[in-house]
């Protein structure tokens, strides 16, 4: 006969004999070994409880490890690397170097052994399962299959993997120019045609699936979906250094505006200055190059709507043809990371 356990009556003292950073499919495998042991030395029945038995699926992390390490981290891995970069969206080396500081970083990617003296997935498995849905945007149990590792513990990694990037790499990537920067974006503005300009500022919005009902008011905006705001800067070469994201969608860019940090350095005097002169006009700021709804601040050049003359024109079409980095750079996010092309499934921004 098949019995159910209280997990109370399993782990008595409210201990469980596990690592609370444990994944679900190692919290089963305890648990169905617990279990088992309890049938075994013939438990009285007084205390067991008399229903549906609790359903197990082994999966064999261990062969699922096997089988991703052979097909791409072998010496002779099965997949080439121009494979390798078409379904990861990244070199190999920049995969490891990403895996090697996310594993030093966060304790979760670290393989352990559960109460069963048994290995759980591998840091590749979990890193692995986090990139292809951010890749590709499948959900999280399509993972199961070929890695071997449950839905949940997907979702566990996918968090825990991009509040790991943030906290390692934005230092880094995500921050605002320095002076070395600055330098390089106004040769690059020199280039297009407007000198000292830092780049393109607009911002997209990402349906939200998700979205609690007592949030959906907030966050209904232009459609009658939920969307959430991302803002950010960026120029030809696609480095996004300003990224202002989890604004609810009912907003327009002058909202948005008003409430990231884009400016917060140049309003407290901490930018490094830039110091250009046009038409004999002296100025000490970069500016950005926008559309006609943000606002007319001397920090921004926007376009010439219904430009008479032809100097008007060359204007207008110079500008708008520069401003299409911005636009670029969404389309590029949304074509390498496919998980913000399709609408967001988490239920927190």
């Amino acid at each position: 006969m098949d019995f159910h356990y209280d997990i109370d009556f399993i782990f008595p003292n409210d201990e469980p004999p596990f690592d609370s950073s444990f994944d679900d499919d190692e919290l089963e495998l305890t648990l169905a070994i617990a279990i088992e042991e309890l049938n075994n030395e013939g438990a009285s029945t007084s205390r067991r409880r008399l229903v549906q038995p609790c359903r197990f699926i082994w999966r064999n992390p261990l062969q699922g490890h096997d089988r991703l390490f052979h097909d791409y981290f072998a010496k002779t891995p099965v997949y080439p690397p121009n494979v390798f970069r078409r379904r990861f969206q990244m070199s190999r080396s920049l995969y490891l170097h990403i895996h090697s500081r996310v594993e030093a970083t966060e304790p979760y990617f670290v393989q352990k052994r559960n109460a069963a003296n048994t290995l759980g997935l591998s840091s590749l498995q979990k890193m692995t399962a986090a990139i292809r849905m951010l890749a590709y945007g499948v959900s999280a149990n399509f993972m199961d299959e070929c890695l071997r590792i449950g839905e949940t513990t997907a979702i566990k990694s996918l968090k825990k993997f991009v509040k790991a990037v943030v906290s390692i790499f934005s230092e880094e990537y995500l921050r605002s120019p320095n002076n070395n920067d600055i330098a390089r974006l106004l040769a690059v503005g020199q280039h297009c045609g407007f000198p000292e300009m830092l780049g393109s500022i607009d911002y997209m919005y990402w349906k939200w699936k998700n979205c609690p009902s007592k949030w959906k008011g907030q966050y209904i905006g232009h459609t009658r979906d939920p969307t959430i705001i991302l803002e950010i800067v960026t120029l030809y070469d696609l480095w996004i250094w300003h990224a202002f994201f989890g604004f609810p969608g009912s907003h327009n860019d002058i909202n948005v505006l008003e409430l990231s940090y884009v400016f917060s350095e140049l309003a407290e005097g901490r930018a490094p200055p830039v110091n250009y002169s046009i038409n004999d006009n002296d100025y000490s700021m970069g500016y950005y190059l926008a559309n006609d709804i943000y606002p007319s601040w001397a920090t921004f050049v926007k376009t010439i709507p219904a430009p008479q003359d032809h100097k008007k024109q060359h204007f207008a079409s110079a500008q708008e043809v520069a401003r299409k980095d911005v636009e670029r750079a969404f389309g590029v996010l949304q074509a390498r990371f496919a998980i913000v092309r399709g609408p967001a499934r988490f239920f927190s921004p």
